[in-house]
């Protein structure tokens, strides 16, 4: 089945088995490795990209389900050879260790401060389910409070 999308700003067409998860859509088809495989169950939240502006576990969201839809990706985060404040502050707060489920918790980050700008300690508790095996749960926090002072202070 061949599935169009425009993800990170252009419009790409994939042939692959409608029901078959987006997660392999984007890494196989598009060739865009960022995007990264965990659990499968869309319980670690490593394989987070945003569906129409909302994050989504791509590990489980089927293929044929993206059809005419905006796809972001963490190669499409950043815009115009600038970080997104997110990548900003996950950088100045060396917040990876093993950085294997990174990528998904900076796309589940961006998702919540596009609709919290400015989240609490609990917001952030509410909101970011994903699973870090390195335990960098810390330095995350530290790291979304520091984005949302790079947002305030590029608008």
């Amino acid at each position: 089945m061949k599935i169009s999308f425009i993800i990170n700003g252009a419009l790409k067409s994939v042939d692959v088995d409608g029901n078959s998860p987006l997660l392999w859509a984007i890494r196989d088809g598009l060739d865009l490795k960022g995007t990264k495989f965990g659990c499968g169950k869309a319980a670690c939240g490593a394989c987070t990209i945003h569906v129409d502006g909302q994050a989504v576990r791509s590990c489980s969201y089927p293929a044929k389900n993206a059809e005419g839809k905006e796809i972001r990706t963490i190669e499409g985060l950043s815009k115009n050879g600038e970080l997104h404040p997110v990548q900003q502050a996950w950088l100045e707060e060396v917040v990876p260790q093993c950085g294997y489920c990174q990528p998904g918790f900076m796309m589940a980050t961006a998702a919540m401060l596009d609709k919290i700008p400015n989240p609490t300690d609990e917001d952030i508790d509410e909101n970011i389910l994903n699973v870090c095996r390195c335990g960098t749960y810390y330095r995350m926090r530290k790291a979304i409070h520091r984005a949302v002072q790079f947002s305030s202070e590029n608008t």
